[in-house]
């Protein structure tokens, strides 16, 4: 992918920003800093071994998100501060986009067109540039301006509505749904299915992310059941929400809890023999048992602490399986022989994900302060005029160490 580079091709690039070799190898990203499903994408796109190159404004130095190994969404890239209110900065970040195959950016709509760098002035200088554009609403429609969160944006998908407990408001599911899964996930999708199509054609185009738009899709099944009739619009009472008793979260001795998600009549069968419940697996789908499943449910699993059952059933088909914190997870037996986790002077992170049996990824180097590879990365690309830029304010090179933000 991405193997014409124009003129910045045959530049040397320094062994730091080859650290990392995956299946992305030789692909080059210019991520326009922003929060949340930006910075995923960019991590995402690094982890798979891509050359991503964060661009930020000045001033970022003290934030949460500015380097260090705490800041895992910006594990692997490079840091350049440029002042796009500088002309001559906005110059220079289109001589980088110049020789990048991937552009990034996460702003409401029309703010890079303001600063002279949108789709318009990169595809004309980069005809093979990919544009991921990550927003909540969209680039078009009633709310496009409009500020919002991931809150708000499931909110209006149906997917905020759809879980929680049958009679109880609706449970906000993290920022899962959709900053990353709708949001973060759905650009890297787009960005790469375009950068396919460049490789095709040489023809690069605009990907318009939506968390929206992402977690709509995400909704497929659960649309393709609701107009089968196998899904009431309405929480707690469904196959997938806690409405069946054989697919819930019931609590410990310990105040621990339990998942169990025994849906199939073997797996079923298998979680009634294990408990030692008088009842018949050959009724498992007659409702008029399942008030009555459910209590039994309850008071058995009640009886012992939640890792003596997660003992009981480690390794069994009954589909139960004990739920762990965060700081829990790590310890997990799975996630530990997958090395799912992994420790970075001493934050707790994920791997990268997928697996690749031939081109394996790998983790890149501890989030950078925030300017400090500004004077190699203009070096790298091979783009001039860096002193000027620094001379002018246009652009900052941070020399001072990295201070370390622990958890």
């Amino acid at each position: 992918m991405g193997v014409e580079r124009g003129p910045g091709e045959g530049k040397p690039v320094s062994e730091e920003a080859r650290a990392v070799v995956g299946p992305l190898d030789g692909c080059r990203v210019v991520e326009l800093g922003g929060i949340g499903p930006g910075p995923f994408a960019g991590m995402f796109l690094a982890d798979l071994g891509a050359e991503v190159v964060r661009v930020d404004r000045p001033g970022r130095e003290g934030e949460p998100d500015a380097g260090g190994p705490a800041d895992v969404l910006n594990r692997g890239k490079r840091s350049v501060v440029l002042d796009l209110k500088h002309p001559s900065a906005t110059a220079a970040l289109l001589d980088l986009v110049e020789r990048a195959d991937i552009l990034i950016e996460g702003f409401r709509p029309g703010v890079t067109e303001r600063l002279g760098i949108g789709p318009h002035e990169c595809l004309a200088r980069n005809a093979r540039l990919v544009y991921g554009r990550m927003t909540g609403w969209g680039q078009d429609g009633p709310l496009a301006a409009a500020a919002g969160h991931d809150l708000t944006y499931i909110a209006v998908t149906g997917a905020l509505g759809a879980i929680g407990e049958a009679g109880g408001p609706p449970q906000i599911p993290l920022n899962l749904v959709g900053d990353f899964g709708g949001g973060g996930c759905y650009l890297v999708i787009g960005v790469l299915a375009a950068l396919h199509a460049a490789d095709r054609t040489g023809r690069g185009q605009v990907v318009d992310a939506a968390i929206v738009d992402g977690t709509t899709h995400l909704l497929a099944s659960t649309f393709a059941k609701l107009g089968r009739g196998e899904w009431h619009d309405e929480r707690g009472v469904n196959r997938f929400d806690g409405g069946w008793p054989f697919y819930a979260v019931y609590g410990t001795r310990d105040g621990g809890h339990v998942a169990v998600g025994a849906l199939e009549p073997k797996f079923y069968r298998t979680l009634i023999d294990l408990l030692g419940l008088d009842v018949d697996p050959a009724r498992q789908h007659d409702h008029s048992t399942w008030p009555e499943l459910r209590r039994l449910l309850s008071e058995r699993f009640a009886e012992r602490t939640r890792d003596e059952w997660a003992a009981l059933f480690e390794g069994t088909d009954a589909c139960v399986a004990p739920v762990l914190s965060l700081k829990e997870a790590a310890n997990h037996p799975q996630l530990a022989a997958r090395a799912a986790l992994f420790t970075r002077e001493d934050v707790v992170q994920p791997a990268p994900a997928p697996r690749f049996s031939r081109t394996p990824a790998a983790p890149g180097r501890t989030a950078p302060a925030v300017g400090a590879d500004t004077r190699a990365v203009f070096r790298d690309w091979g783009v001039d005029g860096i002193g000027e830029l620094l001379d002018a304010g246009a652009a900052v090179q941070n020399d001072q160490p990295q201070e370390r933000i622990r958890t």
